[in-house]
């Protein structure tokens, strides 16, 4: 049983009426911090993602890794381990790094590197 499983009572809601505190979790339910604040591209009305405070500090998670956000609870596509390999964010700027850095990854992720 996943988290999403959990949650399918609660409403959906879009990224923009989230509110600061809502837990977030894995994808099989292990909390890992709270909503700190929601990234978007304003102009565009594009999801970017989510920053999540944390007992280490404010985690950045990129929009792909949000499976479902509810008034509950976030919960996202990844797992604990990968959780722990978010790097920290630090405003803005660091925001525009951690997307660079990840979305690498996630491409290499896809092509099978």
């Amino acid at each position: 049983m996943s988290a999403l499983d959990d949650d399918q009572d609660d409403h959906q809601i879009g990224y923009q009426a989230l509110p600061r505190g809502v837990p977030v979790v894995t994808y099989v339910g292990v909390r890992m911090g709270v909503v700190h604040r929601v990234q978007d591209n304003a102009r565009e009305h594009i999801f970017d993602g989510i920053v999540v405070k944390t007992d280490k500090g404010n985690r950045f998670v990129d929009a792909p890794e949000v499976a479902r956000i509810t008034l509950r609870q976030v919960t996202l596509t990844i797992d604990a381990s990968e959780v722990s390999t978010l790097p920290e964010h630090r405003g803005k700027l660091g925001a525009m790094e951690t997307n660079l850095k990840r979305s690498g990854r996630r491409w290499k992720r896809r092509l099978g590197g």
